[in-house]
């Protein structure tokens, strides 16, 4: 395993960092409420980093999220990338990645997807491509043209928004989510067996790298303020309570970042990554819980101020906790695909 970025996935690694940086301020951030900032994603598709998804694989979408996350920045970057383009590059036919991709190279196309965590959301198909169902909630379906849609048997369905019934829910972080309600709706289907697997594990992938840049940013500010503000004529970094529950958060980031690197590489490689995909969620999932608690905690009386920063991060990271899905879930999951894997002898490639 080699980690280290090529030469383009830094470079768009350290581009997605300027531009979080300088557009996803606190005051932007305040001033977007709960919906998308639209000026931001103009930025980012303007610079061509949806489109470079293509070239530097999931890997480099991971490296591109972890800057997300260590802002918040509230855009369907993670959700399009995932959903639409690595979605029909990997699974659709060449007509659809004529027609679809160009729109969500540039960002005048938003695609999200309909793919709870640890359940599906119970949608049925007719012979006709025709879906039905409910599904309660979608992140940035507000945002979105087209949503990918797995029905009750993992078929892939891309459906347009404008033909469904969307309606906004609000959610624990600002993520523009919407209720998708299908009744008869006509849906395009993508891929075959083996789709659905590859598209989950791809998002847990991703969502987990987004999580390792949320639990960045909430240790960063929490080490900011602990190292100036003083007690007893000292900085609070200095207590020793202080610093090992500082370390231990770190200890906790490292390992939702390396398990999101690996599962990403070993899909870019071309090798079976689907456990190592269970893995990194279940790590952003349960540790990224603890960082961000830990980063609120280390503010002291400033961090139960839910006009704080850290407070931002605290709610995104309590978002892809549920997003991700609940940690026995998960392990539960995993343990069955390891036997499944022993029992059968599959090796090579595939999810």
């Amino acid at each position: 395993m080699d980690f280290t970025p090529t030469e383009e996935q830094a470079a768009v690694r350290d581009l997605a960092a300027q531009i979080f940086g300088d557009l996803s301020t606190h005051e932007r951030l305040t001033a977007a409420g709960t919906g998308t900032d639209a000026e931001l994603w103009k930025a980012l598709c303007g610079a061509g980093l949806p489109a470079a998804v293509e070239e530097i694989g999931l890997l480099g979408l991971v490296l591109a999220l972890e800057e997300q996350g260590r802002t918040t920045a509230q855009v369907p970057f993670a959700a399009s990338c995932v959903y639409g383009i690595l979605a029909l590059t990997a699974h659709g036919t060449p007509m659809q990645r004529e027609r679809l991709l160009p729109a969500l190279r540039d960002g005048t196309a938003v695609a999200t997807g309909a793919f709870p965590a640890s359940r599906r959301g119970g949608v049925r198909t007719t012979v006709q491509g025709e879906l039905s169902g409910v599904v309660p909630l979608v992140p940035w379906l507000r945002d979105a043209t087209h949503v990918l849609v797995p029905d009750a048997e993992r078929g892939l369905w891309l459906v347009r928004v404008a033909d469904a019934e969307a309606e906004p829910v609000e959610t624990t972080a600002p993520w523009s989510a919407g209720r998708l309600t299908l009744n008869g709706t006509p849906g395009e289907r993508v891929g075959g067996p083996g789709a659905y697997e590859d598209v989950l594990a791809t998002a847990r992938t991703a969502f987990a790298g987004l999580q390792a840049g949320v639990c960045a940013g909430s240790l960063a500010r929490a080490v900011r303020h602990t190292t100036t503000r003083e007690q007893f004529g000292r900085p609070l970094s200095t207590n020793q309570g202080v610093l090992l529950r500082a370390a231990d958060a770190y200890m906790d980031t490292e390992a939702i970042r390396v398990t999101s690197y690996e599962a990403a590489w070993r899909r870019d490689a071309g090798l079976r990554y689907g456990t190592h995909a269970l893995t990194a969620a279940w790590w952003a999932a349960e540790a990224g819980t603890r960082v961000v608690h830990a980063g609120q905690h280390l503010h002291g009386g400033l961090g139960a101020d839910l006009e704080h920063p850290v407070h931002r991060h605290f709610l995104w990271g309590r978002q892809l906790d549920a997003h991700l899905g609940c940690g026995a879930e998960l392990l539960a999951e995993l343990g069955q695909l390891i036997v499944s894997e022993k029992q059968t002898g599959i090796t090579g490639v595939g999810v």
